[in-house]
């Protein structure tokens, strides 16, 4: 039995949204406590000022003075990168493939082929991009086999999905081959069909007044979309009409 899950962040894609197993990181990379010298308070060496005496008022020399030389202070500070964007220099590759990869995390879990397609659509060059997603695979940024175990919770409870679809997903999203079938094995064939069967009886009261046939295929087609296959369809179709009191007789033929 698979276990309810909660995904914001596929919501987005289907629409898709979050995933489990991510943190959340900073997107331009700096500790949030850290401070430049431009941020601390102006502190003048013991005796400054002496000898002009204080006054009721603000001393206006002092002041300017102080206030000259704390935005020199400021304007002389400042990371490597920003200094090099102000004077118009190429930023590093891999800093760049790095800030684009927390900037596309953020909030929303991603495959590494996700993040390989964004930075070879930014024109990031092959090696700086693998140096930047192999790193974030050791730390855990990127985990593929846990996005699809989480992809697969979300999308069955939340739409219904059944493997085949899932399976379809995981792969247009470049996830390997061999963590589809495992996180798709977890999914429960009881389960499975239960949901078939929720489906159907929400489904079910739309068809009324129409023909058997035709509320065959409108239930059918809408278990097939979503990915269950047509012994399974066929057999749960059958069971909501026979509920109704509909005759199914013959019903295997015309499906």
């Amino acid at each position: 039995m698979t276990r309810r899950t909660e995904w914001s962040g596929f919501a987005a894609e289907s629409g898709e949204g979050p995933g489990p197993g991510f943190a959340a990181a900073s997107t331009d990379g700096r500790t949030s406590g850290s401070e430049s010298e431009a941020d601390l308070p102006y502190e003048p060496a013991a005796g400054a000022g002496r000898g002009r005496g204080p006054s009721s008022g603000s001393s206006p020399g002092f002041g300017e003075g102080a206030g000259r030389r704390s935005r020199s202070r400021s304007r002389s500070s400042g990371s490597p990168s920003s200094s090099r964007a102000e004077k118009g220099e190429p930023r590093d590759p891999v800093e760049q493939a790095r800030d684009i990869c927390l900037r596309l995390l953020t909030g929303t879990p991603r495959t590494r082929k996700q993040l390989a397609d964004a930075l070879r659509k930014r024109e990031i060059p092959d090696e700086a991009a693998e140096e930047v997603l192999s790193r974030f695979e050791d730390v855990g940024l990127i985990d593929d086999a846990a996005f699809a175990d989480a992809w697969v919770e979300s999308r069955h409870h939340g739409r219904g999905l059944a493997r085949r679809a899932l399976v379809r997903e995981l792969r247009t999203k470049g996830v390997d081959a061999t963590v589809i079938d495992e996180a798709v094995g977890r999914l429960d064939p009881d389960q499975e069909e239960a949901t078939a069967r929720e489906l159907v009886a929400r489904k079910l009261r739309s068809t009324r007044g129409l023909d058997r046939d035709k509320r065959l295929r409108r239930l059918a087609g809408m278990l097939a979309r979503k990915g269950y296959g047509e012994g399974m369809a066929l057999r749960v179709v059958r069971r909501a009409l026979e509920e109704e009191g509909e005759d199914t007789e013959g019903l295997d033929e015309r499906f």
